[in-house]
């Protein structure tokens, strides 16, 4: 699988995966990696679901499973609005063809070097500080800190910060608001 002893030359051969799969909407995937807001997720699902099978509702439990039911809407929504802000840099940065594998974290996935983990670390907190391309309720995920480390192994994790601050910059108030991400 890897060439040239890279073990990044294999990511434009690997399958394409759609948006849907994998860590950001289907917990069942073997190789899924379970992080907070996939516990999180799951647990709404599963109360919503207990609420839904109960025939006869009062009106109570039908505000609950449709409160229920919007957060989870909006739990996905975010999700994917996150991997969308990341996919969008990285193929700002040339890696139009290896996007979706950089972003792809499952169990068989590991850091390349533990000696990179603590810079990993530093560049997800300075991410998550210094712009928005976490909203401001997003809690940081295990899941970037492996891409993080594959784009310090690229040599791209500085140049992604520097992208990610132009294109996502924190505003005084927090969030972007409905503002798109500028050119």
């Amino acid at each position: 699988l890897c060439s040239n002893n890279n073990p990044y030359a294999s990511f434009g051969a690997t399958l394409a995966r759609d948006e849907e799969q994998n860590l950001w909407s289907t917990p069942h995937d073997v190789t899924h990696t379970e992080a907070d807001d996939d516990r999180v997720l799951y647990n709404m699902i599963v109360v919503r679901n207990q609420l839904d099978k109960d025939s006869g509702m009062e009106e109570t439990l039908k505000i609950e499973w449709q409160k229920l039911n919007y957060d989870i809407y909006t739990l996905r929504q975010t999700r994917k609005e996150v991997r969308s802000r990341w996919k969008h840099i990285l193929e700002d940065l040339g890696f139009q063809k290896e996007a979706d594998s950089l972003l792809s974290v499952t169990k068989l996935s590991i850091i390349s070097d533990s000696q990179n983990m603590s810079k990993a670390r530093d560049i997800l907190l300075k991410l998550s500080e210094e712009t928005n391309i976490f909203p401001t309720s997003w809690e940081l995920s295990e899941r970037y800190l492996f891409v993080v480390d594959r784009l310090i192994a690229l040599d791209a994790a500085d140049e992604f910060f520097r992208m990610a601050s132009a294109v996502y910059p924190k505003r005084p108030g927090g969030d972007r608001g409905d503002e798109g991400p500028r050119p």
